[in-house]
């Protein structure tokens, strides 16, 4: 949630940045709440002085002996009064707080400007796409071997866009999953975590899913209970410091986790049905930072610098994507891609995304640490990124390490995690 006093103070400014997101912010709208909340206060003050003025009259009524009784009846209506107020001052800040939950973050000075996905800026690649002396095929025709790779049975147990995995494949599935946290544990510094699968509407919010991308959400009801499956790791690791103040000391504090993640992927219809790579269920290795403002934006090329290893050590090209202003997620300063390497599509495809997204969560979850310069509890910065889709990062494997014959080479990070076996037939 993007800090209220830009929109008290610095509205057409906040409007102007706001557009290069592609976002038309309601000045008039929010115009018209701030003159009723201006209204309400000056409303306020005056009875508040008026009402203090008529206690002192009391007072001196008293003293001399006089009859008061007509000014404390109209103290007494006053005290009605300042309550009406009340409760309509807390109307007004309700209507600007659910519109400024329907507002994106703004992007960060170094975001270039651009309206969809064709104007992200490439950084730099990785490796280079091998060339291959046979038909290349899909994931999913390397997946029907033996049923390795069976969308027909998810589809008759949970519907379309679930998927039954089998045997090695399976097998090279958790390897993959396995391999991502122990590196991001040993060699990167973030902690393990495991976390709730389902989570309350507070918790949803705090991450920025609710309430504006509730459609995208599964949920369940149990009595008038209402939760969420979570659509990544980041929306359970980053509420865990929800309503804290945190030590110095404890940052910036690192966090990873393995999940099955949930997504309704509404809208997305028509887009990539083929196989695994758009699921309504999937999993990933997630990472978040938690980090001191002066400290995030170096954060940030270190967690994203700690998803390129992933792809390294797993021998996958990849090219790093610097998305535009139109093309980041609603909660991010500043993202992120990596676009891993298909050869059977012939393009770079998105496996991980990596975004600071400063202050902007943390408004909404009251998370802060306590700035020693000062002595007072300031916002903290959060950072989330794939480090990286499992399902994704099988797919790359399996296209790349391919045979002639349909049998896939196991990369050799993952041979220790596969009982040494290095190929898959």
């Amino acid at each position: 949630m993007l800090d209220p006093a830009l929109l008290r103070g610095q509205l057409d400014a906040t409007a102007e940045r706001l557009a290069a997101r592609g976002y038309q912010l309601d000045k008039a709208a929010i115009e018209a709440i701030e003159a009723e909340r201006k209204a309400v206060q000056t409303e306020t003050q005056e009875l508040q002085n008026l009402r203090n003025t008529r206690s002192k009259a009391i007072g001196i009524a008293k003293g001399k002996g006089e009859d008061a009784s007509a000014l404390m009846a109209d103290v007494a209506g006053i005290g009605e009064r300042l309550k009406a107020n009340e409760h309509r001052l807390a109307e007004v800040q309700a209507k600007l707080a659910n519109i400024a939950l329907g507002i994106p973050n703004l992007a960060d000075a170094s975001v270039p400007f651009g309206g969809d996905e064709t104007q992200n800026a490439e950084q730099r690649r990785w490796g280079t796409p091998r060339t291959f002396d046979f038909k290349v095929k899909d994931h999913v025709e390397l997946g029907a071997h033996k049923g390795w790779l069976d969308g027909e049975t998810g589809s008759k147990l949970s519907g379309a866009r679930f998927t039954v995995l089998r045997g090695e494949l399976a097998h090279l599935h958790r390897a993959l999953a396995q391999f991502m946290l122990d590196l991001h544990t040993t060699e990167h510094g973030y902690l393990e975590c495991n976390v709730p699968l389902i989570v309350n509407a507070e918790t949803m919010t705090g991450t920025s899913q609710l309430p504006k991308f509730e459609d995208d959400l599964f949920a369940t009801e149990v009595g008038e209970t209402k939760r969420y499956l979570i659509p990544t790791a980041e929306v359970s690791l980053t509420n865990i410091v929800r309503d804290e103040i945190l030590d110095a000391a404890a940052l910036p504090m690192r966090m990873t986790a393995h999940t099955p993640c949930f997504r309704a992927e509404a809208g997305s219809y028509g887009k990539d049905v083929r196989g695994m790579i758009r699921q309504h269920q999937f999993e990933k290795v997630e990472l978040v930072s938690i980090a001191k403002p002066a400290e995030s934006f170096v954060e940030h090329e270190r967690m994203t610098r700690s998803a390129e290893v992933v792809l390294e050590k797993l021998g996958l090209p990849y090219r790093r994507m610097l998305l535009c202003t139109g093309d980041m997620g609603f909660a991010a300063a500043k993202t992120y891609d990596l676009e891993v390497w298909l050869p059977s599509q012939g393009a770079y495809r998105e496996i991980s995304s990596c975004s600071n997204c400063t202050d902007f969560q943390a408004r909404r979850m009251q998370a802060r640490w306590r700035n020693p310069d000062t002595g007072k509890p300031e916002l903290v910065h959060t950072l989330n990124g794939s480090g990286v889709a499992v399902g994704r990062a099988l797919i790359a494997v399996m296209e790349n390490c391919q045979n002639a014959d349909g049998s896939i080479d196991v990369p050799e990070v993952l041979r220790p995690y596969m009982a040494g076996t290095a190929r898959i037939a």
